[in-house]
């Protein structure tokens, strides 16, 4: 397998601009479960260029019905990106003093199910919650701290690289 870097920097630039608004050319699931984790996955791909399409364990997005469930599904994106061992971003679960911009926050709110994932786009302090920025879709956000959500449970994904 060959590997390709993962540029934070386009993960971040994207974020930002659509963090409020919608890029058409993704499907909106804002009335269907949320656009939090489609909107991930925009910054996501916006920064490593490669989608992997394996049915069913993959990671793409053709269109609004034809996309993994990793695509637009908290829990699914977390494993894809922490087994993926192919084609597109690989990560791992991390500590909040070892995440950087580009990687990715998942809140629970009731301390049992992850459902909500956030771009993790400025970083002023890894060691408190304030000091970490993010955007977000379903509820649209852009450079607000972690600090400002009331959850449980909180997880961090760093991307670590792209196979290619």
């Amino acid at each position: 397998m060959r590997y390709k870097e993962y540029n934070r920097n386009a993960f971040v630039e994207y974020a930002q601009k659509w963090a409020l608004s919608r890029n058409p050319q993704y499907y909106n699931f804002d009335t269907v479960g949320g656009d939090c984790t489609s909107f991930i996955s925009q910054c996501i791909y916006a920064g490593s260029s490669r989608m992997n399409y394996q049915k069913d364990l993959g990671w793409y997005y053709i269109n609004g019905n034809n996309k993994s469930p990793s695509w637009s599904g908290v829990e699914f994106l977390y494993q894809f990106l922490i087994h993926n061992q192919g084609v597109g971003p690989q990560g791992i679960e991390t500590t909040q003093n070892k995440i950087e911009i580009g990687d990715i926050a998942q809140l629970s709110f009731d301390g049992k199910k992850f459902g909500h994932s956030l771009a993790i786009i400025k970083i002023d302090n890894t060691f408190t919650l304030g000091g970490i920025k993010i955007a977000s879709h379903t509820e649209d956000n852009v450079n607000k701290p972690i600090s400002s959500y009331y959850f449980r449970k909180i997880r961090w994904i760093h991307i670590e690289r792209v196979g290619s």
